[in-house]
């Protein structure tokens, strides 16, 4: 995994589960379609609505919940940490959600696009600015704030 991140821009499912330690069904991204180790990743996911959350949100009425739109960032900004050296093979965990704001309906069948930018950075301590698109509409913004931990050193 070490070497397959240089000049990579795009990740697909296999890569991203190299990454983060997420996994089906709560794996909420398809692809990376923009990286920048460190500062900023841009990720996807085609909403089908059949999604094991969608049955009940709502019926005949089907919009896919704003705590979903908030984690599919957060996996993105994830992603963009882990991807960085310092912090490969570590653990991102939520350290607060700020000013999340929801500007549109996400439905079945829209494709979410998803980016993560790094504000700052400091002792894996991040603040992200994230945001979702659906086409050419913002649909969620907001901070996330994170802290990346490293992987643990192995002991003598």
């Amino acid at each position: 995994m070490v070497g397959i991140l240089s000049g990579v821009t795009t990740l697909d499912r296999a890569a991203i589960e190299g990454l983060i330690p997420h996994r089906d069904p709560f794996l909420l991204i398809d692809r990376v379609v923009e990286l920048e180790p460190g500062v900023r990743a841009v990720a996807e996911h085609t909403f089908t609505g059949k999604e094991w959350y969608q049955a009940g949100h709502f019926p005949g009425n089907p919009i896919v919940p704003g705590v979903i739109l908030v984690e599919s960032m957060a996996q993105t900004a994830t992603v963009a940490a882990m991807a960085h050296p310092d912090y490969r093979d570590g653990l991102g965990l939520f350290a607060g959600i700020e000013e999340i704001r929801f500007k549109r309906m996400v439905k079945p069948g829209d494709t979410g696009r998803f980016e993560a930018t790094v504000e700052r950075m400091r002792r894996g301590f991040a603040r992200v600015a994230v945001r979702t698109m659906i086409g050419d509409e913002l649909a969620a913004e907001g901070t996330i704030l994170a802290i990346f931990q490293p992987k643990a050193k192995a002991t003598p």
